[in-house]
């Protein structure tokens, strides 16, 4: 599937996602943005990430001001032919994919471990 379509298809996943989270998450959600990449940057593995990655959050969490260590703005990346592969190029399990994937860098996003994503049903 080209690159085009995966990407409307990953936005369109996490809209849904968004729209399903309670109205002030959903406020936070839509203030961080979401890059939608191929496959992770060199610099990214060179960090120690693996190369089937399938998502990232960057960034400092909510609640915590920008320092000079880490001067960027959070931002979530999706790797989209990651999730295409993981997924077995099956559109159903892409979105769903996508969807989980967006809810877990959102709750690093939001500060949140494992335990506590799960908690608040975004898993």
């Amino acid at each position: 599937m080209d690159f085009a379509r995966l990407t409307q298809l990953a936005a369109d996943a996490v809209g849904g996602a968004q729209r399903q989270l309670p109205p002030e998450l959903r406020t936070l959600a839509r203030g961080v943005v979401v890059h939608y990449e191929r496959r992770p940057a060199a610099d990214v593995i060179a960090a120690g990430f693996e190369p089937d990655i399938l998502g990232l959050f960057t960034g400092n969490p909510h609640g915590q001001e920008l320092n000079q260590d880490n001067p960027a703005p959070p931002q979530i990346l999706l790797y989209l032919e990651s999730l295409w592969e993981f997924a077995e190029q099956d559109i159903e399990t892409y979105r769903q994919e996508v969807r989980l994937t967006y809810l877990h860098e959102l709750g690093h996003f939001l500060g949140w471990d494992e335990d506590e994503v799960a908690a608040r049903g975004l898993e």
